[in-house]
């Protein structure tokens, strides 16, 4: 961890950092620089890094797909203010798991991750399996996991075209056999072959051997540097090269790393564009196939493209339960009613039942109609005693939502899983997913008051205690949700919190908690709408004031700044439309404890996460998993959401809120000037803290609108400094049948003393489960490894969610670490299908109109799975799919009716051949037609494992005079370059 405390920006606002800091980093620095502070590090301001092209690369593949779907919907704008907080947390998942390759210890010196050390047919295999695994995730629904497993296929695909020599060969087209088998393979140099001469500059010029730079393809040979001592550079070999490679010395020296412009890190600088651009490419290319294989819809849900908040109930079902389940299923058909055909409809819906002993199932579904009909079914039966399972519940609900959920816990029991608390408020934190909890038993004991219907009463096991319900405020004030305690009659009233929260563009204003008496202020700008007021608890005054100084007491009088709806345990106050621009003010009396919660709509928010600059073998910012260390220094990495071009609003600076509201720092912002210069990405913003408060704190962005008007938004979760780390250093794949090990180390920040772990997964996967107690010493670590035992009956492409919390003894110091682990094959199939011509081609006329042309084709899968769907994606004409061989003149039968099985067209949805007798494990034959005016066409092919085939046909070119205007066939033409300047696919010969 860093410990420098100087101030890293000067009055200029560009970094000031010393070389000399560069010298003390002892190790390599390898692949493409992993994230925008990687480029002050290297002072190599204009590099392309792995956060710049896989950004890059999936916004653009995102709006392309966004335009394919709705062509006649919006322009630019309206797309990139529409990918939403959603869409750029995923981005940042995947942008997160390509730097980890960097910074884990099990992957960032293995040279297989990163294309070293000439590993390329290793390294080429492991991206396939990341390619599969990708795919499995995807056709599960986990879409965490998928996100995992295309960080890590980026980043080893992007650090070929930085590792390799493919740019020096003069190749300007991307490698396809990397992850198309099928495609061309070039040969890798062998072991005792010298690939390099000396070089005695930072810029290595021309050091390539002759041959590994040579022009004509068939005598081409591949290879790739070594970095550090492991594996040894036999001599000869290139070195990776740069001032931290300690093999730069050993013969040959120098190095052909393109990782960045500065020629201190890579000798081969001045082709470090070159390479950026080829990786960005194959990034691409990689993105449009795996739309293509899973379609455009379910690639939007990838990366959670405009996505609604989740509609996620976690309901007691016991006797007693009646009036809130009511409650819950007539909110749910009030959202589903008034937003039926319109963005704001949720994506998904998902309910979690419990009853002691039962829990779950967990239903989740993407039809608001299945959904109603579930809610219809489920009845209050049975139980009736307290305590319930209910954050065992939580915990289900949390695994199966997406990040950013609204929770909403309705119940009337105290929870009798108390010890998965630890576990429940990790998953909160880790997912950014507020708990909301709608309770309809008073902690006090107290009957319902007179005229208020009585709530059939629960037995009791034993006496329980005033407080049995303070579990349930820690949670929902920890992961910034509210408790309310209500009564029967008012639930289905209060519920009312449920559709306001699960908005479109929800944003929050002020959230905070006091007692007694308090005043508060919160800011409205010009790009807020629909601003709503949520008080729980007991007022006995509340007065809010306009930024005109207009005041209206809202429990006493009806007035102009905004209505009052009132229910037991909630006020729900709703401000006059349009909101005054400015701050408002609100100051509120009781005799109890009080949340007070402002949201509104606005496309423009903001995400967050703490990092530290890391010394190993990659300088750069790694990102801090679990809560920060308190008193040391970190950074707070910031991107700003939803601003449409054209629209000012600047940011300067945050402030860190304690619970109540207070201030306890404040942390000025820079822009980062990271990963791109499009229009279209979230900006980031970074700011040093000199020291994390050590205390819990939420965080406040502040900057003006372009109005003036200064623009605040709350990230509502608490954020909970300790003194205590952990950090997985591997995150296996789970094979069936087979056990896998989960390696972490806990560091200690504080004094000596011991700590408890404990682990617990989702599927109870887990060969031993914590707690177990063990000492560390002052500023020591301790390592351990959890098992899990994946049974032979694991579905393959399914995800476990291991949990892992740690907790000094007798300290309120904890801390938290989640890891996804993937169900992978032992031996998953990643050959593609394949294409081959059927019969000898003829010639199109020079003049098209009025001929035609036909090719015929055999469409088969070598591996495994077997065929899955076939779509034409390019070409006006017709392809003809036939179960058996078809010889001339054999297309119809008696009376002229065509044996085929099925006739395609562009614009058709894929075809599922998978369910034809025979159809998936026998080859498929097909005729495709065409006008010569239309000379190419693409058809796409796949295997029931998600690999796909681009077969590309094109009709061969003829003399003026030849082929009349007959039907002359066409060629089967070789899969090449996937991709134009503007992203499209380009169909060569």
């Amino acid at each position: 961890m860093s410990q420098h405390r100087g101030r890293l920006w000067d009055g200029s606002g560009k970094p000031a950092f010393v070389l000399a800091s560069l010298l003390l980093l002892a190790l390599p620095c390898l692949g493409f620089l992993p994230d925008f502070w990687s480029r002050v590090l290297t002072l190599s301001w204009n590099s392309h890094t792995h956060q710049h092209i896989t950004e890059q690369a999936i916004l653009n593949v995102t709006v392309e797909t966004l335009r394919g779907i709705k062509r006649h919907q919006g322009n630019h704008a309206e797309e990139q203010t529409g990918l939403g907080r959603g869409f750029w947390r995923a981005v940042g998942e995947v942008v997160k798991s390509n730097a980890a390759m960097d910074f884990l210890s099990s992957t960032r010196s293995d040279p297989v991750y990163h294309f070293d050390s000439e590993r390329v047919d290793g390294a080429t295999g492991m991206l396939r399996q990341f390619w599969a695994q990708t795919l499995l995730s995807v056709r599960a629904k986990e879409y965490q996991s998928a996100r995992h497993s295309l960080g890590q296929l980026f980043h080893s695909l992007q650090d070929f075209y930085s590792h390799s020599n493919w740019v020096e060969m003069g190749q300007r087209v991307i490698y396809l056999h990397l992850l198309h088998p099928e495609e061309p393979a070039f040969p890798v140099a062998a072991e005792d072959t010298p690939t390099c001469m000396e070089c005695f500059s930072p810029t290595c010029r021309d050091n390539l051997m002759p041959r590994l730079t040579n022009a004509q393809q068939d005598a081409q040979l591949l290879t790739t540097g070594y970095f550090s001592t492991f594996p040894p550079k036999p001599h000869g070999k290139c070195s990776h090269g740069g001032i931290l490679d300690l093999s730069r010395n050993m013969g040959a020296k120098g190095g052909i790393n393109k990782d960045s412009t500065s020629p201190l890190f890579s000798p081969h600088h001045y082709l470090h564009v070159e390479a950026s651009k080829l990786a960005l490419e194959a990034t691409l290319s990689a993105l449009r196939d795996i739309s293509d294989a899973v379609g455009p819809e379910t690639f939007l849900r990838l990366f959670s493209v405009r996505q609604v908040p989740a509609l996620v109930f976690v309901m007691d079902t016991t006797g007693s339960m009646f009036e809130e389940i009511t409650a819950a299923r007539y909110r749910a058909h009030s959202i589903i009613q008034r937003r039926a055909g319109s963005p704001g409809q949720p994506g998904t819906f998902l309910l979690v039942p419990f009853h002691d002993p039962e829990i779950g199932p967990v239903y989740e579904t993407d039809d608001p109609r299945q959904f109603m009909q579930h809610m219809e079914n489920l009845m209050a039966l049975g139980g009736g005693d307290e305590p319930e399972m209910c954050l065992s519940a939580i915990q289900l609900a949390l695994t199966h939502s997406p990040p950013l959920s609204e929770i909403f816990v309705f119940t009337d029991a105290s929870p009798k899983d108390a010890h998965l608390f630890d576990v429940v408020k990790a998953l909160a934190l880790e997912k950014q997913s507020k708990v909301t909890f709608l309770l309809t038993e008073d902690p006090s004991y107290t009957l319902p008051s007179r005229g208020r219907r009585r709530k059939r009463r629960r037995k009791r096991r034993e006496l329980l205690s005033p407080d049995r319900f303070s579990l349930y405020s820690s949670l929902s004030s920890l992961s910034g949700g509210v408790t309310i305690f209500t009564t029967n009659s008012d639930i289905r009233s209060v519920s009312a919190i449920v559709e306001d929260n699960t908005a479109v563009d929800k944003v929050t204003l002020l959230h905070v908690e006091s007692d007694k008496e308090s005043s508060h202020s919160f800011r409205v700008d010009s790009s807020v709408k629909d601003v709503t007021l949520h008080l729980t608890g007991l007022l006995t005054e509340c007065v809010l004031t306009s930024p005109s100084d207009q005041s209206q007491s809202l429990l006493s009088q009806r007035g102009p700044l905004a209505e009052l709806e009132r229910f037991e345990g909630l006020y729900r106050v709703s401000l006059t439309s349009p909101a005054q621009p400015g701050e408002w003010k609100l100051r509120a009396r009781s005799d109890g404890h009080l949340t007070f919660s402002v949201i509104a709509n606005s496309s423009v928010d903001f995400l967050y996460h703490f990092a530290t600059v890391t010394n190993e073998t990659h300088p750069g910012l790694a990102r801090v998993e679990g809560g920060p260390v308190a008193g040391v220094p970190v950074f707070l990495v910031l991107a700003v959401t939803g601003r449409a071009p054209g629209k000012e609003a600047s940011f300067s600076h945050v402030t860190l809120l304690g619970a109540a509201g207070e201030s306890l720092q404040r942390v000025m912002l820079n822009s980062s000037s990271s990963s791109s210069s499009s229009s279209y990405a979230a900006e980031e913003l970074v700011g040093r803290m000199d020291s994390v408060p050590g205390v819990a704190f939420c965080v406040r962005l502040t900057g003006r609108d372009g109005a003036g008007n200064k623009l605040e938004r709350v990230s509502t979760e608490m954020v909970q400094p300790t003194h205590v780390q952990i950090q997985v250093l591997s995150v296996p794949r789970l094979v069936p049948g087979h056990s896998a090990k989960v390696a972490f180390d806990i560091l200690n920040h504080g004094p000596a003393r011991s700590f408890s772990l404990k682990a617990d997964d989702d599927r109870g996967y887990l060969h031993k489960r914590g707690p177990h107690s063990f000492h560390v010493e002052e500023r020591g670590s301790f390592r351990g490894e959890v098992d899990l035992v994946a049974p032979a009956a694991a579905e393959a492409g399914s995800k476990v969610t291991l949990t892992l919390t740690v907790r000094a003894l007798g300290s309120p110091d904890s801390n938290y670490a989640v890891a996804y682990l993937s169900v992978t094959p032992p031996d998953p199939d990643t050959s593609p299908p394949s294409c081959a011509a059927a019969r000898a081609p003829t010639a199109c006329p020079a003049a098209c109109n009025g001929s035609s042309w036909s090719a015929s084709l055999v469409v088969s899968d070598s591996g495994r799975s077997g065929l899955a769907a076939l779509q034409l994606r390019g070409g006006e004409g017709v392809l003809t799919l036939f179960r058996s061989p078809v010889e001339d003149g054999d297309e119809t039968t008696g009376g002229g009716r065509r044996r085929h099985a099925a006739r395609l067209e562009v614009g058709d949805p894929p075809v599922n051949v998978s369910g034809w007798a025979a159809g998936s494990s026998r080859p498929l034959w097909g005729t495709y037609s065409s006008s010569c005016c239309s000379a190419r066409a693409e058809l796409l092919v796949w295997d029931a494992a998600g690999n796909v085939k681009r077969c590309r046909l094109a009709a061969v070119a003829g003399s003026a005079g030849s082929g009349g205007g007959g039907g002359g066939a066409g060629r089967i033409a070789p899969a090449a370059g996937c991709l134009a300047a503007l992203g499209l696919i380009r169909l060569l010969l």
